[in-house]
């Protein structure tokens, strides 16, 4: 590769559509390596500062502030492993919620066939409160707000009086945390499980499906990013044998 002129601040933070103290926070937080200097103290940045910019940008609509912050400091400090670490990290949490998007999907249109009941089965299984959190991922303190919003309404153990959830309200925390996760509001959710109680899922379909959409943009978000990634580490990344071979 020829030898190119250095790139003074300003014109890496033109190039990059950013201003000169982003320049210097992507530095300072490790998301473009540091610059060498010039005699009189000047920043000296180079084709790989550039590339490194326009890594972290494509990255973080795929993966986010944290894990892109995470990935380009671990890649710039010679971290390689960790880089990839977080990369499967993030692509295997995709894979989760978009089974999760798929069995509430599933379990909608079987409802929305008539193929299925609304009540419960003959021996229900019921989950406790933990339990119940632990099966879709989030936090007890979560499903103890979205009850105090109306949202939930699991039943109370007759003699400890914990509170459980059966078949029916597992279908309702499913539903909640998918619509909370795409940034739906209190009284959007609960319009559409009152749809869901009366019987009536087409109205969850919808919004569970426009979760699975927003599922597919990331997803494609990230396999972009990747090729920016790839890009940047065969070129200035940890020479190992397995990169660009």
């Amino acid at each position: 590769m020829t030898a190119r002129p250095y790139l003074r601040t300003y014109d890496l933070a033109l190039a990059g559509h950013i201003s000169v103290q982003q320049v210097r926070n992507y530095e300072a937080n490790g998301l473009i390596p540091q610059a060498q200097r010039s005699p009189s103290g000047y920043r000296l940045y180079t084709q790989q500062h550039l590339a490194a910019l326009k890594a972290v940008q494509s990255m973080v609509r795929g993966y986010g502030w944290p894990r892109t912050s995470a990935i380009m400091q671990a890649l710039h400090r010679g971290d390689l492993s960790t880089a990839l670490a977080t990369i499967d990290e993030r692509h295997a949490e995709l894979a989760s919620k978009r089974f999760q998007v798929e069995q509430t999907l599933s379990a909608l249109r079987t409802l929305a066939t008539g193929s299925a009941p609304l009540q419960s089965t003959p021996h229900p299984q019921r989950f406790r409160v933990g339990e119940a959190a632990k099966q879709v991922g989030v936090r007890v303190s979560a499903l103890h707000f979205w009850e105090q919003q109306g949202l939930l309404h699991p039943v109370r153990e007759q003699y400890s009086r914990y509170r459980l959830y059966d078949e029916h309200q597992m279908r309702r925390l499913r539903v909640v945390v998918l619509l909370r996760e795409a940034g739906y509001d209190f009284k959007v959710i609960l319009s559409v499980l009152d749809e869901l109680t009366a019987g009536r899922p087409e109205k969850a379909i919808v919004a569970v499906e426009k979760r699975r959409e927003e599922l597919t943009r990331t997803s494609w978000s990230c396999i972009e990013a990747l090729t920016s990634f790839q890009h940047y580490v065969s070129e200035f990344g940890p020479q190992h044998s397995f990169v660009s071979r």
